[in-house]
């Protein structure tokens, strides 16, 4: 029960997620963070162009400054928000603006898109799903994209971006033929394809409840729909922002995306909208299992109604001649009669039998 209880707060904070920010700070501060969360940071490079690519992880971001290299894009991807040094190195010498360090640090926010002319800045939400839970967790990654470089920061280890990595690897389709916002975009891309993998494992889990739901519905049954339509709702909140940022980056006219690659925008503008529509879909299913439910048990309570009515009702006659005969009264005539007992007996059978086979006329059985 405590561990029931302790699952459900967490569930409740991921609607109410407190602000990791401290009152009285200027806007735009970062701070050192908890001891529990200063989890080591890693630092992931590419370098590519069409001809080759390097990959390496560095331990601080000199080399990704380093201008000497005659390989056209870089991809910076940091994991771990904890190193306040690093992130103020960053922002000095691309001068990002303090806020979008503050937005990236400070977890919890919205999906958004921002142009700040030199460079864009986006934050969109990677989920993962735990099949033997049913549990969602998401992650907020923020992305710069500035002329030949994307920078990407996750809040942990562990990410959808392994099939980004592999096509830099082997040079598959025309990522490294295109800029730094092809490269933007295709993480974009496949944090949004990652979505269908999820929906699909939620949609399996809604088929096992409702075929519990059909054939025997408890409790249980109940506590799994309410929590899959609060997991469902948590998603349609996390990811409808998903649908104006990729609509404000396909429409934005900064000269760092190429003509080229709003047309791939558009197509995940369309694959976001399916999946919007796919979570609409899927809870309209589970508000509906919620009434299915309830009146599977209100059916299930009219049949035992019914059983002991009937019941109820071939028994009250026979009661009745039983309370008659059971009074003992002087003078009554059957009193002494000497087949009496099976004489009543025989007749309570008859009265039963009657009723039964009136009940069956009547199709109430």
């Amino acid at each position: 029960m405590k561990n029931d209880n302790l699952r459900n707060s967490l569930k409740i904070q991921r609607f109410i997620r407190p602000v990791d920010k401290t009152k009285g700070l200027p806007p735009g501060s970062l701070r050192e963070p908890p001891v529990e969360k200063a989890i080591p940071v890693t630092l992931e490079l590419f370098n590519y162009n069409e001809k080759g690519f390097t990959s390496e992880h560095i331990a601080t971001v000199d080399k990704f400054f380093d201008k000497s290299s005659d390989l056209t894009v870089k991809w910076l991807n940091i994991n771990g928000l904890h190193d306040i040094k690093l992130m103020k190195e960053i922002r000095d010498r691309l001068n990002i603006h303090p806020l979008v360090l503050e937005d990236i640090t400070h977890t919890g926010q919205r999906p958004k898109f921002d142009d700040y002319e030199e460079y864009l800045y986006f934050v969109i939400k990677m989920i993962t799903y735990n099949r033997q839970t049913h549990e969602i967790f998401t992650e907020q990654v923020s992305i710069i994209l500035i002329d030949s470089m994307v920078i990407s920061f996750q809040e942990r280890e562990g990410d959808v971006f392994d099939i980004i990595r592999e096509r830099i690897k082997t040079n598959k389709g025309r990522l490294r033929k295109m800029g730094a916002d092809y490269m933007a975009y295709s993480l974009l891309d496949v944090v949004v394809d990652s979505y269908f993998e999820i929906l699909e494992n939620i949609g399996g889990h809604i088929q096992e409840i409702e075929e519990d739901l059909m054939s025997h519905p408890t409790v249980k049954t109940l506590q799994d729909i309410h929590h899959i339509k609060r997991d469902i709702l948590y998603l349609f909140n996390s990811l409808w922002p998903m649908r104006q940022l990729v609509n404000t980056f396909y429409q934005n006219e900064s000269k760092i995306i190429d003509k080229t690659t709003r047309f791939y925008l558009k197509d995940v503008y369309d694959h976001i909208v399916q999946v919007i529509d796919t979570i609409e879909s899927l809870r309209d299913v589970v508000s509906g299992m919620m009434d299915i439910y309830l009146s599977t048990v209100n059916n299930r309570m009219n049949e035992v109604m019914k059983v002991l009515t009937i019941m109820a009702s071939i028994f009250i006659p026979l009661t009745f001649i039983a309370g008659i005969y059971g009074m003992n009264f002087d003078n009554m005539p059957e009193l002494h009669f000497k087949y009496g007992y099976y004489a009543v007996l025989g007749i309570m059978a008859i009265m039963g039998i009657l009723m039964l086979s009136y009940f069956k006329i009547k199709k109430w059985l």
